[in-house]
């Protein structure tokens, strides 16, 4: 197998050889005077980044027709692809760049959590508010305890979202029986990978000890479901879960977090999460309203596999996909896959070499047998994987795995892309890079976990040096972020600013060897954004033949203060074309 290390040499060697300088207008299309298009848009008078190249590059116009680009380059050669018709946008020194792109969400999650109630260690924000965070047992006893006397009702599941250990201290099903005997109440993990019921909840979904037997990620007594449990348990409240109303406000006040956070493309890895028909019905209904952004979706090998009854009949039911359930704007991506390895990095249970500084034990997702079965089915399948690793156990787990796989059957440019990516060394980074894999991190983990986990857990030296991207630059390994919402806020430039200034919730600078540029951090969010779901060569980048997708910003993020990136404003996007404001 040819070495991604090589390759990018000769990229480099060409790259040196044709680029224009970095600082420097372009002109992506032939002399102006030979074409016979005329644009429907033309944009001009601001900073217009393309992101299409190594370096930095400028525009001075970008012209439009239909939802193409047309035309990347200087305003004067521009001009001969405009005439009375063209409608000309001056950007009033605001900066465009490539429309934002989320890899990695759940509108699952969203749609539950959004219209439900927040309580979590930090401040979150909705569209039109601000849910207060809490860090200390009493104060979330308190919180939990006034929000279901007060919002509650005793013949409908109330859900929770945002508890955890670390901050909050212990929760059972005793201590929220004492709270309320007669409401089903659910108290959902800050990581979405667990739940806490109580006996109403437990009467009210109508499950019982005897549905998890043999379930050691059950502890039925403490009426708590995590990892393997949680997937158990999903199903059964599938109904619950999608009840429509309030589901679909939650999709609805999605749409408004990727508009405000200037996001014109967003995908799911590991669609569905209980109830493959019902979400995705809910999905349509709200994409009918055309909101400026498309969808994406990645079957989940794991949820298909106790769905239709093994791997082979996984497999099957994911070729009928596109035909069958592609629209406009929600599209199955062909031959793609997620799987899963270990826990949750939220939960503290990602699978760690050397394990945790308390004695406690990390959990996989997957029985390890079972998820060889099902990387060495897609892979020999030709398809993309997309796999769920969060702890340096996990990730080696799969590189493991997967040199086997390639041993047996090389395969060029495979793109096998790992997930999450909570901890790893510097040396599993090179074992990546050798192997050809994409990394698609989330680097928030540093901003909310590294204080907390270098004291419990992990200890310092681990705690400190989560997420090390700048491992993955030096390697060359195609490096996207994402913010498996709700693991992080949907917000691609506080993403970007975390990665470029490697500050904690706690003003901590952890690991500074670890910081990335600017340029690395917002290709991670734009083209090689794209690239993690194999669309580079129709979004990311602005460039002609691409889908005019834009995000306008109020400021420059290569020329404001580093530290207030994520203080940006979106002023609007474009999508297909089309603009729209940021209310």
């Amino acid at each position: 197998m040819i070495k991604r290390t090589l390759i990018t040499l000769v990229a480099s060697t060409l790259l040196i050889a044709c680029e224009p300088s970095s600082t420097k207008s372009i002109d992506t299309v032939i002399p102006a005077a030979k074409s016979q298009i005329i644009a429907d848009t033309l944009y001009t008078g601001g900073d217009i980044i393309t992101m299409a190249g190594d370096k930095l590059e400028y525009a001075q116009a970008v012209a439009i027709k239909d939802d193409k680009i047309l035309f990347v380059g200087d305003k004067d050669k521009a001009s001969a692809y405009q005439n009375e018709s063209t409608k000309v946008v001056d950007l009033a020194n605001k900066t465009m760049m490539p429309g934002f792109v989320e890899p990695h969400v759940h509108p699952s999650i969203a749609a539950i959590m959004l219209p439900n109630e927040i309580i979590a260690p930090y401040d979150w924000n909705l569209p039109d508010t601000v849910k207060k965070g809490v860090q200390n047992h009493d104060d979330y006893i308190k919180r939990i305890t006034d929000s279901i006397q007060q919002n509650a009702q005793q013949n409908e599941m109330y859900f929770i979202w945002g508890y955890h250990q670390l901050w909050h201290g212990e929760l059972s099903r005793d201590m929220l029986n004492k709270i309320s005997s007669d409401k089903p109440v659910g108290i959902i993990h800050r990581s979405f990978h667990e739940i806490y019921l109580n006996d109403a909840a437990i009467a009210k979904l109508a499950i019982t000890e005897n549905d998890f037997a043999g379930n050691p990620q059950v502890d039925w007594q403490k009426g708590h479901f995590y990892e393997g449990g949680w997937l158990a348990l999903v199903p059964k409240m599938a109904s619950v879960l999608l009840e429509p109303k309030r589901y679909l406000k939650g999709l609805g006040m999605m749409s408004q977090l990727v508009l405000q956070n200037g996001i014109t493309t967003i995908a799911e890895p590991g669609f569905p999460s209980s109830d493959f028909d019902g979400e995705y019905q809910l999905l349509k209904t709200e994409m009918a309203k055309n909101p400026p952004y498309s969808v994406y979706l990645i079957p989940s090998g794991t949820q298909l596999y106790s769905m239709k009854g093994g791997n082979e009949q996984a497999l099957a039911f994911t070729k009928t996909l596109e035909a069958k359930y592609n629209t406009d704007n929600i599209k199955f991506l062909p031959k793609q896959i997620k799987l899963f390895a270990d826990g949750a990095i939220y939960s503290q249970l990602m699978q760690m070499q050397g394990d945790y500084t308390d004695g406690h034990h990390g959990e996989w997702m997957t029985p390890l047998d079972l998820l060889q079965q099902q990387l060495t089915l897609y892979w020999n399948e030709g398809y993309k994987i997309h796999v769920h690793a969060n702890g340096d156990l996990g990730i080696q787990q799969i590189l493991d795995f997967n040199a086997a796989d390639q041993q047996l059957m090389p395969r060029d440019d495979h793109r096998l892309t790992l997930h999450h990516m909570g901890y790893f060394s510097d040396i599993q980074a090179q074992q990546i890079a050798d192997l050809g894999i994409d990394a698609s991190v989330n680097p928030y983990y540093l901003w909310a976990l590294a204080d907390k986990y270098a004291e419990f857990g992990l200890g310092k030296e681990r705690g400190e040096n989560l997420v090390r991207l700048k491992s993955l630059v030096d390697k060359n390994i195609p490096l996207s972020f994402h913010s498996d919402f709700s693991m992080a806020p949907m917000e691609p430039l506080t993403l970007a600013w975390t990665a470029v200034n490697r500050v904690t919730s706690q003003g901590s600078e952890f690991s500074q060897n670890q910081r990335i540029s600017t340029y690395d951090a917002m290709k991670a969010i734009t083209i090689d954004a794209a690239r993690v779901l194999n669309l580079e060569h129709q979004i990311g980048s602005i460039e002609k033949d691409k889908t005019a997708n834009f995000t306008l910003l109020d400021a420059n993020p290569f020329t404001i203060n580093k530290m207030k990136i994520k203080d940006i404003k979106v002023h609007s996007t474009v999508y297909k074309g089309k603009q729209t404001l940021v209310p």
